[in-house]
């Protein structure tokens, strides 16, 4: 299990960490191509949201690896199904229905949650 877990949330850490880092430092027209919701929402809701994705795939990764404050990786890893969920309301609501991505995190973030809790 820990293999599949690191592997999951690894890959999960990756992603989210990338894209935190750059809701965080991009400007709302270098976002634009790539995340076309972000007229829609105040930058600097934009802004935290890219800080609690860094900390979320700090969250999955950390507490394994030092196995100081372990509950932090299922918590980090449910954090994520629910910001996921409201990233697919946000899409809907705005008429953009390309969620795939965001069901695929879904389904990978309930996977690194059933697997932080078998650790």
């Amino acid at each position: 299990m820990n293999i599949a877990y690191g592997i999951v949330a690894g890959l999960l850490a990756l992603f989210y960490f990338y894209a935190g880092t750059l809701k965080v430092i991009r400007s709302r027209e270098r976002l634009r191509p790539m995340m076309a919701w972000v007229d829609r929402v105040p930058l600097s809701a934009v802004r935290a949201l890219g800080t609690v994705e860094v900390l979320g795939a700090t969250g999955l990764v950390l507490p394994p690896l030092t196995g100081v404050a372990p509950a932090l990786a299922p918590a980090a890893a449910i954090g994520f199904v629910l910001l996921q969920t409201g990233a697919i309301a946000v899409h809907l609501t705005g008429g953009d229905h390309r969620i795939a991505l965001n069901i695929g995190l879904v389904a990978a973030a309930a996977v690194t949650a059933w697997l932080a809790t078998r650790l």
